[in-house]
């Protein structure tokens, strides 16, 4: 399987140097535990998945696969087929090394596995202001945000979360869309921002402003790095948070779509009235 294909991968493929395959041994799962946990570095008991239901994930025809580096694993992801049936398939947690593409390696394999099997589309969650997963998830793959969930798992005990509550988006990647089959082939969606947008939520020392709302296209900006302010500056982290459930969860639950996400800082949202 390559980036520039729609051609459906085998169990195994091979991405930018990046061995990809799909795992199913007790003894590959427990390699996929350990790395999450030096990933989140979760408080016992909150492991974002056990190995006992990665076995099971996979028996059931479920998607499990790991990510390799000259025979280390790198990255994996767990997903598992969801309503409506046939179509979906929903990725609950994906983990690799940042910055190195392995990320992309995975989403190109879960793809090619879901197109194999005949499903539309793959969905997952992603905190809506950790910057780097908006970039990737609506520039590097096209995906679009079609739910905004606010804590969404409760409070999290982990390195990464940190005891904020888990607001969450839906992201949605429909595998044969225009924009898609661009970003897969290595041309990112980049939305194009009218000379009228307006800033809904915008960033001044280190701190949430918000603006206006009545324009036709807004933006909603999040913090450069939510998670070293989660430890250095909780109750910041806190006023973003809530600012931006307030701003573009509020925006999304009147009917506003977000189109993309613009300069690696702010969200572009169009209001459909």
């Amino acid at each position: 399987m390559s980036g520039t294909t729609d051609r459906p991968a085998p169990g195994g493929a091979r991405v930018n140097g990046v061995e990809l395959r799909e795992l199913h041994s007790i003894e590959e799962l427990e390699e996929v535990f350990r790395l999450f946990d030096d990933i989140w570095h979760p408080d016992p008991g909150s492991a974002p998945i056990t190995v006992e239901l990665m076995r099971a994930l996979s028996h059931a025809g479920n998607y499990v696969a790991g990510a390799y580096e000259d025979g280390r694993l790198v990255g994996a992801s767990v997903g598992f087929l969801a309503a409506p049936v046939g179509r979906v398939l929903h990725s609950h947690v994906t983990g690799a090394a940042v910055g190195r593409g392995i990320g992309f390696a995975l989403k190109l394999h879960q793809r090619a596995w879901a197109l194999e099997r005949g499903l539309e589309r793959i969905t997952w969650t992603y905190d809506p202001l950790v910057r780097r997963n908006a970039h990737f998830n609506l520039v590097k793959l096209g995906a679009r945000p079609e739910e905004y969930l606010p804590s969404f798992y409760g409070v999290m005990a982990d390195a990464i979360n940190t005891g904020d509550e888990s607001d969450r988006m839906l992201a949605v990647w429909r595998l044969s869309e225009p924009r898609v089959l661009a970003a897969v082939q290595g041309a990112p969606h980049r939305p194009q921002v009218p000379p009228g947008a307006v800033a809904a939520l915008a960033e001044r020392d280190g701190r949430p402003v918000t603006g206006r709302t009545d324009a036709r296209t807004v933006l909603v900006a999040v913090p450069a790095d939510i998670e070293t302010l989660r430890r250095a500056d909780p109750g910041a982290a806190r006023a973003w948070r809530h600012a931006v459930r307030d701003v573009l969860g509020g925006l999304m639950e009147e009917g506003a779509q977000v189109t993309g996400f613009q300069g690696r800082s702010c969200y572009v949202v169009e209001r459909t009235a």
